[in-house]
């Protein structure tokens, strides 16, 4: 039996779920969204630190490993992607950031030249922000309280949380009560995509609302093998159900791709669509010669500072034994606790080399020792905390190509995390920012000592070296079927997200990025899916001039 839908989505995580559910109930159409990973409805995911249980193992991640980077010594570190229905964003520390308005006035000038340009200034994007936002504090030109989307303060924050934004603030740097606000300069508690302990996914604020509806058809555990394409046009796809037969589905409208920056890419290339020379090198009939499939990869760097706390403090052990009953029956009978925490609740965004210039770096305070394949048995398993620093603009580009021709192998990735001398510089200078942090009142009277990086040494090379050594995604991969204007060698995507010399095919998460956002990459994931839909609906306008108000941009669409 030939099944046809009117659209078919691949991938079902933050910007799937997003495309799918906007097609369903602004456009009325049939669409078959497919999604690799399990259900989203587990106790573990739904609960705010329940990630920290699964993080280094689980069923609903799916683990790629870079190829050796020789630039770090020949280190291979892993990059976990959410193998579940909502992607990113049923698995993440749920974090609610955007970015900051010139990230999407980059674009736009970067995009500029379609003849149909529909434009992607921050007054372009803010309307899909606001309008899928229900803010539980902030309610303003910038803010919306009526969508989908939960967006709450920390349910929970614990006291080392709380002296890190007061040493911060000793260092000189503003707080800052909204970080997607008028500034991102400064410290203080980050809003998260929960609400009353619950996590607010894409697939729970998107899908959830439309079960039962007969246009929307979701599989699980349903990998997409290749995009069918027929005379120049993108037709279908053939998935594999659990049993392991391989299907096919037809569209009479679109595909729209959305698996994520490490796996569109091969998906395309997989179907014939990218460099020629390298599909030809797997023995992959060339469709679409394009050659900046799979190149671009950008993500964020974090490398951490970790130090032992001179007594009980911090969430040391609150999900094991006695402390993770008398938390769960807390939370259970008051509805308050540790629980309601997704373990990270402060961070700041700083220049350190010039304060009043954009922010170069972020933080993340996290009130554990934080341990993982690289840390362990190099810190000591006790109280204390984790400050990581991240890059926010990294100059450093990877790739990602195909290691055969099966859809079963992952792909090759390779980040280049810290690559480029300046991203390096950068993360040097934000390490000796936060470790100043840690050695200023109030934070300092509760460190007992800095485990790494050694607080001794801190000239470039000694930071550098530590950089090098435990540098890692911030899982934010991003940039590899870029969106870029006409007579851009490398643009895999128009304006408008369709893949350039196929009809009917478009990719909408983050792989469409021209560059990386400042900051946390899940709710502009979401964005690129909401303005997908609209372009598929015929909905967008042409660019127009950005508002001197922004007040005047409305709740909901542009």
């Amino acid at each position: 039996m030939t099944e046809r839908f009117d659209y078919i989505v691949v991938g079902g995580g933050a910007a799937g779920c997003v495309v799918a559910a906007k097609l369903v109930q602004e456009g009325g159409a049939r669409v078959l969204l497919l999604e690799a990973g399990h259900s989203h409805r587990h106790p573990l995911l739904d609960m705010p630190p329940g990630i920290f249980k699964m993080i280094n193992g689980s069923k609903f991640m799916r683990y790629h490993q870079t190829v050796p980077q020789e630039h770090l010594a020949g280190r291979v570190h892993d990059i976990p992607q959410g193998h579940v229905l909502g992607g990113g964003t049923s698995v993440n520390a749920q974090v609610y950031m955007r970015g900051r308005p010139s990230d999407y006035d980059e674009w736009h000038e970067h995009l500029r030249g379609d003849n149909d340009y529909p434009g992607w200034r921050w007054a372009d994007v803010l309307p899909h922000f606001r309008g899928m936002e229900g803010n539980g504090r902030l309610y303003d030109e910038r803010h919306g309280i009526d969508g989908p989307l939960l967006v709450s303060d920390p349910g929970h924050i614990n006291d080392v949380s709380r002296w890190f934004v007061q040493s911060v603030q000793a260092l000189g740097e503003p707080y800052n009560h909204d970080f997607n606000g008028p500034a991102q300069r400064g410290v203080g508690f980050y809003q998260f995509m929960n609400r009353h302990g619950r996590r607010s996914s894409a697939a729970y604020a998107f899908l959830a609302p439309l079960e039962g509806n007969p246009n929307l058809t979701i599989r699980l555990n349903a990998p997409v093998r290749r995009i069918e394409i027929e005379q120049g046009r993108a037709v279908g796809v053939t998935w594999r159900d659990k049993a392991g037969a391989e299907r096919k589905a037809f569209a009479d409208g679109e595909v729209i791709v959305a698996a994520g920056a490490l796996v569109s890419p091969q998906l395309l290339m997989l179907s014939g669509i990218g460099p020629a020379d390298h599909l030809r090198l797997h023995g992959i009939p060339c469709v679409v010669d394009l050659p900046g499939v799979g190149e671009n990869l950008i993500d964020h760097p974090e490398v951490p500072i970790v130090a032992m706390a001179s007594g009980p403090y911090g969430y040391y052990r609150q999900g094991v034994g006695w402390r993770m009953i008398r938390n769960g029956l807390q939370f259970k009978l008051f509805g308050t606790g540790p629980i309601l925490s997704a373990g990270v609740e402060a961070g700041a965004f700083v220049n350190p080399t010039d304060p009043e210039a954009p922010p170069t770096i972020q933080a993340f305070c996290v009130p554990i020792v934080y341990l993982d394949r690289d840390t362990l048995g190099l810190v000591e398993d006790t109280y204390g905390l984790t400050v990581t620093t991240v890059v926010v603009k990294p100059k450093s580009r990877g790739f990602v190509r195909l290691r055969s021709a099966n859809p079963d192998d992952m792909p090759l990735v390779s980040p280049n995390l810290l690559k480029d001398p300046a991203d390096a510089e950068a993360m040097i200078e934000g390490q000796r920012f936060f470790l100043r942090a840690f050695q200023t009142r109030p934070l300092a009277d509760r460190v007992k000592r800095i485990a790494i990086p050694d607080p001794d040494d801190l000239s470039d090379e000694a930071i550098l070296k530590h950089c090098r050594r435990f540098v890692k995604t911030n899982y934010h991969p991003s940039g590899t079927c870029r969106m870029g204007a006409v007579g851009d060698p490398l643009a895999v995507l128009d304006s408008r997200m369709r893949v350039r010399g196929i009809e009917g095919l478009r990719v909408c998460d983050l792989s469409a990025m021209p560059n990386i956002n400042a900051g946390n990459t899940a709710a502009p994931a979401m964005m690129l899916g909401s303005r997908c839909a609209e372009f598929v609906l015929g909905k967008a306008m042409v660019s127009r001039p950005a508002p001197e108000q922004p007040a005047t941009v409305g709740l909901h669409g542009a």
